[in-house]
């Protein structure tokens, strides 16, 4: 998944049905259902090969006796076996359904579980869209095989062995013939069944990319609305959804074929040893009963065929959902723990936090001739209040992605209260930090719950606390539920400056030794920002702070200056210096710290 998603249709497809296999892991805890589920098909298999026998029996001895006993006796029988049929195929679905819902939901656990820790260099390459779709289509066609089509294509071979068996036993003449037709009949079958599978993978690919453009749409509404271009976007989905729509009727026109074919195959093949049967029944050679016998078990072992030539396209889709899940669970992270990390002592963990960096050089993946940082090398020290500022892509927000460990640089070293970063678990490393961004996230949930992201088990007291002190605590009473109101889908439900109140309410909830604000108060009327700023200042107390800064505000209240320009650091020093001594800052003050 190192390129885009759309190109996955291009990549060679593994053979036959090899991806299913990587399912085995998950079908395996549950042993015991299996074997349930097993015993079940296993009777309900063995009952249908047996109610031919029984008809035979009926017509051979009962009929043909004409008393009354023998024909109630094989009615009671064919009763009876009934019944067996009824429970044992109830027992079969409830297992198997039982298994598909618990296998699917353990994959798409396992998949999320997954994607959410990978860093973010994995999303410069993946769409959103392309792992939802990959979470629910494809997944589904995971569960509708395990679920359903696995068990239907395990019972269907019984009776095709069964059926072929008994058929070899009642007529070995006729039944040679079947076999020797059935040659003709699966090579066509596992040809066209190549294909469905490979028209599948595309299909699916498909419709990931409508998925991913939809969601890419969606979060975007107010720009997209904003410039009038709903019309345009309708467009490019509608062509989305063609596109896949024409994948999908290739896929269904060969599935059709697939179908027809091993049906006519089928029934010509049987229509023709049936005809051979009714002579030999003509000429003394069977019995009718024989005859009747061979026919039933001719029409399970057709109905067979046919069931398996339908389980076997579901088994190549499920092939190709099955290959694009597992390309996510194999994807690896760039960032990955030590295999024996540090374990930091609590006190260490809690202390102010000490930053240094140690010529770091880092260039984004995506854009690997241009260096983020370069030799950059800075210390910062324990409750040290330091400012960044530069021009867009100095590599402000990028050293920040260095600290929480969303990348590793390329050479360098990244150390936090002198342990290196690389040394620490990913958990221990980025404990330390709090972060406020410029884009503010809420999630759907309530006030209290977004401000406890940070610390679940948070008292509703120092919820309060916390939203005090970030000037958020009078405008969330006045809601209409107070800190039980819903905000809806990315905090829809308050203006741009309630929304970033919550976010630092949340960062200040979480106690950490070190803040990392990117122009935090950026979103505030100027009322707010002084209290959030005051309210910064005594939560950066014995803290150590970090701020990507425009205002001038924030610039004023730092111990330090730093000055970076092309992931470089060019000056420092405060503000009064730093307007006499760089060109640059003093050209950023004119046009950004105005007054």
């Amino acid at each position: 998944m190192t390129d885009d998603p759309s190109s996955n249709s291009e990549k060679p497809s593994s053979k036959l049905l090899s991806p299913l296999l990587h399912l085995l892991p998950f079908l395996r805890p549950y042993w015991r259902q299996w074997i349930w589920t097993f015993i079940a098909l296993s009777i309900a298999a063995a009952t249908a090969l047996v109610v031919p026998v029984a008809f035979r029996h009926l017509i051979d001895s009962g009929f043909s006796s004409g008393q009354t006993e023998h024909i109630d006796r094989y009615f009671l029988a064919l009763f009876g076996l009934s019944i067996v049929l009824a429970v044992a195929t109830a027992l079969r679905f409830y297992f198997v359904s039982w298994l598909g819902e618990r296998v699917t939901a353990d994959i798409r656990n396992a998949v999320y579980s997954h994607v959410v820790r990978m860093s973010p260099q994995f999303f410069e390459h993946t769409k959103t869209g392309e792992v939802l779709s990959r979470l629910t289509t494809d997944t589904t066609l995971i569960q509708t095989v395990v679920g359903s089509s696995l068990s239907m294509g395990l019972r269907s071979a019984f009776l095709l062995v069964g059926g072929l068996s008994m058929m070899l036993f009642t007529s070995f003449h006729l039944a040679g013939i079947i076999l020797f037709a059935l040659i003709f009949v699966v090579v066509p079958i596992f040809l066209i069944g190549r294909k469905v599978r490979n028209l599948s993978r595309s299909s699916q690919d498909r419709i990931a990319d409508a998925s991913a453009l939809a969601g890419e749409v969606l979060n975007a509404i107010p720009t997209v609305q904003s410039y009038s271009q709903e019309i345009r976007e309708s467009a490019r989905f509608t062509d989305a959804v063609e596109t896949a729509f024409q994948a999908a009727l290739s896929r269904i026109r060969a599935r059709s074929l697939l179908t027809v074919t091993a049906i006519v195959l089928v029934f010509a093949a049987i229509s023709f040893v049936l005809w051979l049967g009714a002579h030999a029944v003509l000429s003394g050679k069977m019995s009718v009963g024989e005859l009747s016998q061979f026919i039933l078990y001719a029409v399970v072992t057709a109905g067979a065929i046919g069931t398996i030539a339908e389980v076997w396209g579901d088994l190549q889709r499920a092939a190709g959902a099955a290959e694009r899940l597992m390309q996510l669970l194999q994807e690896q992270s760039p960032v990955v723990e030590t295999a024996k990390p540090l374990t930091l002592p609590e006190n260490q963990k809690r202390q102010a936090g000490s930053i240094e960096l140690q010529h770091v050089v880092f260039s984004y993946p995506s854009r690997p001739h241009i260096r983020a940082l370069d030799d950059f090398s800075l210390a910062i020290q324990p409750g040290e209040h330091v400012a960044l500022v530069g021009p867009s892509g100095a590599g402000k927000t990028t050293l920040f992605q260095m600290l929480l460990r969303f990348y590793d640089p390329l050479s360098g070293s990244v150390l936090v209260n002198k342990t290196p970063l690389r040394e620490m678990a990913l958990k221990d490393a980025r404990q330390p930090f709090a972060v406020v961004l410029q884009e503010t996230v809420i999630f759907a949930d309530s006030v209290l719950n977004n401000i406890r992201y940070a610390r679940p088990d948070a008292s509703i007291e120092e919820v309060i606390r916390a939203a005090e002190m970030a000037a958020a605590n009078e405008f969330i009473v006045k809601l209409s539920q107070g800190y039980d109101t819903f905000l809806g889908e990315r905090g829809v439900r308050l203006s741009g400056g309630q929304r970033q109140r919550i976010s630092i309410a949340r960062a200040i909830l979480s106690n950490p030794s070190i803040l990392l604000l990117d122009e935090a108060t950026s979103a505030l009327d100027a009322e707010s920002e002084r209290q959030v700023q005051h309210a910064l200042d005594n939560a950066a107390q014995n803290r150590t702070t970090l701020v990507i800064a425009h205002r001038l505000a924030t610039v004023q209240a730092a111990d330090r200056i730093i000055v970076m320009d092309q992931g470089r650091i060019v000056a420092e020093g405060n503000h009064a210096q730093l307007l006499q001594e760089s060109a640059l800052y003093a050209r950023l003050a004119a046009l950004q710290f105005t007054t």
